[in-house]
């Protein structure tokens, strides 16, 4: 997947947690729901974690950042 394609993911993906910002995903569910692979997935989750828009929770799941 290229760069361009991995940022246009995420910001599909911040749309839906702005959606529904109670969601919480492990990885394996983030990866089911965006139709993507395990390393795709993970780079889009990392983008998002960078830009702290999303952040690990303690039970493994990524969740919106609480503004």
């Amino acid at each position: 997947m290229s760069p361009i394609d991995v940022h246009a993911i995420a910001e599909r993906v911040r749309s839906e947690f702005n959606e529904m910002p109670g969601l919480r995903l492990t990885a394996r569910q983030a990866a089911k729901l965006w139709g993507l692979d395990g390393p795709s997935c993970g780079a889009v989750i990392d983008i998002l974690i960078r830009s702290s828009f999303l952040r690990w929770t303690q039970g493994g799941t990524v969740a919106r950042v609480e503004s």
